[in-house]
């Protein structure tokens, strides 16, 4: 029996950037390490299964939602010469979907790592990369690459689509703070709003993308020189922009108030938007505190904290 393959990844969270960096502006991402992903494959008698906690059935019988995923597996088979191979895949994960934490992009990364470690072949990371994009542009359309590239690396991240991501050196003494409103975020929807309001109004659509790239990078320097303050001024800014574009949404706005409120040094929404997950940056322990009681008191469904030292 051969040895099963194992495959893991990560979730991540868009500091600065979303959206724009489709239109080939700057984006930071930050990798959410405690927020984990594994894939399992090991042989079996007859029959390709895969089991998640969202879908536990054969191969054959994924769709809609699960399309990418489904094709991803084919291809990875057929690249292996083993399409007929009867396996199980089982998929473990604490990533929530559906909250711009990059929960497919990482199941892609996860899977084609599992896979090349089933058939005990080196993994370049150019071709991890280029292998999880089947499954990203079959679920969002016109992906960045940016939940991919960040799923696949252990550090912060600096992403301009097109090319080679850059390792962005982190040095913060502080807090990030994740709220899921409960509200499914819809990537490939917010993709459309903005896509039309630059169709519209290209002028004034393409202020906000442009002026979202110039805040990633004022918010670069920040993030090297551990200003906090700069680095929470430019999340609110960079907020206006993004609800100027139409993917905010009345329950984002509730929680990034709040967030704002209690003392965050900045809030806004992260990923997709229209729905889905918003961040805030706090910089000790009370204020941490404070701030995640003003989310749970305004109605967040879930509260995660991502710890940052500056070790220099």
């Amino acid at each position: 029996m051969k040895k099963p393959g194992i495959g893991v990844s990560h979730a991540k969270v868009i500091l600065l950037g979303e959206h724009a960096v489709v239109y080939g502006q700057p984006a930071i991402a930050l990798p959410l390490t405690d927020l984990a992903m594994t894939v399992k494959i090991e042989s079996r008698e007859a029959g390709q299964v895969v089991l998640s906690k969202a879908y536990q059935g054969p191969l054959v019988a994924m769709a809609e939602v699960y399309e990418g995923i489904r094709q991803l597996i084919n291809r990875l088979l057929k690249h292996f010469r083993a399409d007929a191979m009867p396996f199980t895949m089982t998929i473990t994960s604490n990533i929530p979907q559906e909250r711009g934490m990059g929960s497919s992009a990482a199941t892609a990364i996860a899977i084609v790592r599992a896979f090349f470690n089933f058939f005990d072949e080196p993994l370049p990371k150019q071709d991890l990369q280029r292998w999880a994009s089947i499954e990203e542009s079959i679920t969002h359309g016109s992906p960045s690459g940016l939940d991919t590239a960040t799923a696949a690396h252990d550090e912060a991240v600096w992403f301009i689509k097109g090319q080679q991501p850059e390792k962005i050196d982190m040095s913060l003494d502080g807090t990030l703070i994740l709220a899921d409103t409960g509200i499914q975020g819809q990537t490939g929807l917010a993709i459309s709003v903005v896509r039309e309001n630059l169709t519209n109004d290209p002028e004034t659509g393409q202020h906000h993308i442009d002026q979202i790239g110039e805040i990633a990078k004022s918010t670069r320097t920040a993030i090297a020189e551990n200003n906090l303050v700069k680095i929470g001024n430019y999340m609110n800014e960079a907020q206006s922009h993004l609800s100027a574009l139409g993917i905010s949404h009345p329950k984002l706005d509730e929680l990034i108030n709040a967030a704002r409120h209690a003392g965050a040094l900045g809030a806004k929404l992260t990923g997709g938007g229209v729905g889905g997950t918003m961040i805030a940056l706090t910089t000790n322990g009370e204020q941490t505190t404070r701030v995640i009681k003003a989310l749970e008191d305004a109605g967040a469904q879930e509260v995660w904290t991502q710890n940052y030292t500056n070790n220099k």
